[in-house]
C-alpha cells in the first residue's frame, strides 16, 4: 500500500471535528488567517484577543523605603544603639532583612564604598542611604540618628569604664562581649558571601581575592588602605573586563 493510500485511509477514520482541527492547525502554522468555516466546533475566534486584552503584567510590589526624616532619624538611632561591637551584623539585619531598604547586593556594594571612604563605615552608609531618599536633609537626619543619643551613652560608659576599668569582673565582661562581637561579624560575613554567586567575576576569583584580603590583613598585618586599593582595584578591573563591551 502506497503512502498516499495509507494517509487517505487514516483521514477517512476521522470525524468532521477532528478534520477541522487539523485544517485549522495547518492554516495557523502557515501564517494565514483561518476561514471561520474551518474553525473547530466550540472554538471562539475572539478568545485569543480577549485573553490578550485581559492579560496584564501585575505591577511589582512597592519597595519599602523610609517614610520621612523622622523615620530615618529613629531608625538609625535604634540601629546605633544595637551596634556596640557588632555594627556590621546589626546594620545588615536592619537594612536588608528587617526594613528591606536595601537588597543584599545593594548592601554589599554600598558597604564596599563606605569602607573606601574616610570615616566610620556605618556613618558613611547612613549618609548614603539618607541622601539617596531625601537628599542633604536625609543625610543629616541619618547622621544625627547615628550620633546623637549614642554619643551621650558613649560618654556615660566612658566615665563608668574609667571608674571600674581595673575591676576584674568588668574586664572579663568586656572580653566576653568581644567574643560575641566576633561571632556576629562572622555570621554577617557568611550571609553576605551568598551574593558572591551573582558577582560578574567567577566564584573562584571572588574566593581568591577574599582569601588574599584575609591573609594580608589578619596574618601579615598589612595596612588596610593598601589592601583596599590593591585588591579592590584588582577586583574592579576584573569585574569591568567581564561586563564591559
Amino acid at each position: 500500500m502506497s503512502s498516499f493510500h495509507r494517509k487517505c485511509k487514516i483521514a477517512s477514520g476521522l470525524n468532521r471535528e477532528q478534520k477541522h482541527t487539523i485544517m485549522h492547525a495547518i492554516w495557523v502554522s502557515s501564517g494565514t488567517k483561518c476561514p471561520e468555516k474551518l474553525m473547530p466546533a466550540g472554538m471562539d475566534r475572539f478568545a485569543d484577543a480577549r485573553d490578550n486584552e485581559h492579560m496584564t503584567t501585575a505591577p511589582p510590589p512597592p519597595r519599602p523605603c523610609p517614610q520621612s526624616l523622622s523615620d530615618l532619624f529613629f531608625s538609625f538611632t535604634w540601629l546605633a544603639l544595637q551596634g556596640f561591637g557588632g555594627v556590621l551584623a546589626v546594620v545588615q539585619r536592619e537594612m536588608v532583612e528587617r526594613k528591606r531598604w536595601l537588597s543584599q547586593d545593594e548592601f554589599i556594594e554600598d558597604w564596599a564604598v563606605a569602607q573606601i571612604m574616610p570615616g566610620p563605615n556605618v556613618v558613611n552608609l547612613a549618609l548614603m542611604i539618607g541622601g539617596r531618599y531625601f537628599g542633604l536633609a536625609g543625610a543629616m537626619a541619618a547622621l544625627a540618628g547615628m550620633m546623637a543619643l549614642p554619643l551621650v551613652l558613649i560618654l556615660l560608659l566612658a566615665l563608668l569604664h574609667a571608674e571600674f576599668a581595673a575591676n576584674p569582673h568588668v574586664a572579663g565582661a568586656l572580653r566576653g562581649m568581644a567574643a560575641v562581637s566576633a561571632g556576629l561579624i562572622g555570621a554577617a560575613g557568611l550571609k553576605l558571601s551568598v551574593a558572591l554567586t551573582r558577582n560578574p567575576m567567577p566564584l573562584a576569583w571572588c574566593v581568591a581575592i577574599s582569601a588574599a584580603g584575609f591573609v594580608l590583613v589578619a596574618l601579615l598585618h598589612c595596612p588596610l588602605v593598601y589592601v583596599l586599593f590593591g585588591l579592590g582595584g584588582l577586583g574592579s578591573v576584573l569585574a569591568w573586563r567581564r561586563i564591559g563591551p
